[in-house]
């Protein structure tokens, strides 16, 4: 069985929303990722790390986080 998931990645004042798919197994207790999901984890977060945006949001849906001020 396999299902979408949303991964959150968070590097300094960015965030990104990135879509994978988990894949479920009965030999398996927790679902597992393909390695391809992961490359593209590594790839908006290192993209994120640089402020390259454009990148990373080939992957995914981008945010700039503002702190609020209390």
């Amino acid at each position: 069985m396999t299902r979408t998931s949303t991964k959150l990645i968070r590097e300094g004042k960015y965030a990104a929303e990135v879509p994978i798919e988990l894949h479920y197994s009965d030999e398996s207790w927790s679902p597992t990722m393909s390695a391809e999901d992961a490359r593209k984890l590594e790839t908006v977060r290192l993209a994120l790390r640089r402020g390259d945006i454009a990148e990373a949001a080939r992957h995914g849906r981008v945010f700039e986080l503002t702190p609020v001020v209390g």
